[in-house]
């Protein structure tokens, strides 16, 4: 019954990690600072900007789009694993989807993603920027 016990605990540390190794951690760019890019919803075209920091470790971001109105709307969510972001705003019925372009540098170029609101999906590159337009 023993080896039987040690191959399963063997098995367990060799696939949870726990064997010692050490792994390599990959480090992503910082999304800190201003994306922006045009949203297109029907015939109406407008700027779409999330600025985004960190509070407590955790990335926080703010919503900017003149043409909806909206002003600086925090995220309730901010989600980041890897090279993908999730912005939740469930007031405003939001979701935004995105993957992280890296150059050949391994900085961030854009951000590919899709707006999710009211069942609608659009497609959304968002581009770094001083600033945001108001």
């Amino acid at each position: 019954m023993r080896p039987i016990l040690t191959a399963i605990t063997l098995t367990a540390l060799i696939t949870f990690g726990i064997t010692g190794n050490s792994q390599e951690l990959i480090e992503y760019p910082s999304l800190l600072g201003s994306w922006e890019g045009p949203l297109v919803i029907g015939q109406d075209n407008m700027n779409l900007a999330f600025t985004f920091a960190l509070r407590d470790g955790k990335y926080t971001a703010a919503l900017i789009s003149g043409g909806l109105g909206i002003y600086g709307m925090p995220a309730d969510t901010v989600s980041v694993d890897g090279l993908n972001v999730i912005i939740r705003i469930p007031r405003l019925d939001l979701e935004f989807t995105g993957t992280l372009r890296l150059d050949d540098a391994g900085e961030i170029v854009r951000i590919d993603g899709d707006w999710f609101q009211y069942s609608e999906m659009v497609p959304v590159v968002l581009w770094p920027v001083d600033s945001p337009t108001f």
